[in-house]
């Protein structure tokens, strides 16, 4: 609208009203026309919220950022049946409980970065989004001796800077696309009828680790992918090698002739 103005009065002095009347309306179309906002809609930066698969592929993964009640329950259920999960930590998580880090670590589950302080990072300068990814990557590659390539938002907010930036550190910006809504504490069967409705190939599944009917919920949610035929996979092996984009859903996908 601002833009709007300024090509306004550049002309008010130039047009008569009639003249005017239809500068407004020529403005106006060009402003909002589907081909000027496709342009803008299509340079917005997304993160990963699932992807293109050939194979019924998925992945779980997990949120850890204030408490620590079902971390080791949930590894050993996820060893029960030999999945290997994502689990994303904040720095300050990591900084309470070490133990954890390293048993995520032992059990083989992949650790991603969830921010150092969990702030809303589109509020955040450059700077400080980089301070904020690089200083929980540090703590969690002193434990475990393994490079962080993951990324997930806290609060899943993000705008184009934030985006950017984490792929310019060359990480994977990662989101979801099925959400379990288990920090409600809805039942475990709210909890598995929301992943078995919602899941498709390529899906990334949202949990917490320390939601109160999550380990309840788990082994089921399991037993129905694996028998429906999904493989389970860390994000890092759900992702796509090669050049790919980002579609409009936040679905990667390969770039055709990749």
């Amino acid at each position: 609208m601002n833009k709007l103005k300024v090509m306004l009065m550049k002309r008010r002095r130039l047009l008569g009203p009639a003249a005017l009347v239809l500068a407004v309306i020529a403005i106006f179309w060009v402003v909002n026309s589907p081909a000027v906002v496709g342009v803008s809609a299509s340079a917005r930066q997304l993160p990963i919220y699932s992807v293109q698969r050939d194979n019924k592929a998925v992945s779980l993964t997990f949120d850890a950022a204030w408490g620590n009640e079902d971390t080791q329950t949930l590894i050993d259920i996820l060893d029960k049946y030999g999945v290997k999960a994502t689990f994303f930590l904040v720095g300050q998580w990591v900084d309470k409980y070490p133990e954890s880090v390293q048993a995520l670590s032992d059990a083989g589950m992949e650790i991603g970065n969830h921010s150092d302080t969990h702030p809303h990072m589109a509020k955040l300068s450059e700077k400080q989004i980089i301070d904020e990814v690089s200083q929980c990557s540090g703590k969690i590659e002193a434990i475990t001796g393994e490079e962080v390539t993951l990324f997930r938002c806290p609060y899943g907010e993000y705008d184009d800077e934030v985006i950017t930036t984490i792929r310019n550190m060359d990480i994977y910006p990662i989101q979801w696309d099925v959400d379990s809504l288990d920090w409600k504490d809805l039942s475990a069967a709210d909890i598995t009828k929301r992943i078995t409705s919602k899941v498709r190939d390529g899906s990334i599944i949202l949990f917490h680790n320390a939601a109160k009917h999550t380990p309840e919920a788990l082994p089921g949610i399991i037993e129905y992918l694996l028998a429906e035929g999904y493989q389970i996979v860390p994000v890092s092996e759900l992702l796509l090698d090669g050049t790919y984009d980002i579609d409009n859903t936040g679905r990667m996908i390969a770039c055709s002739g990749a």
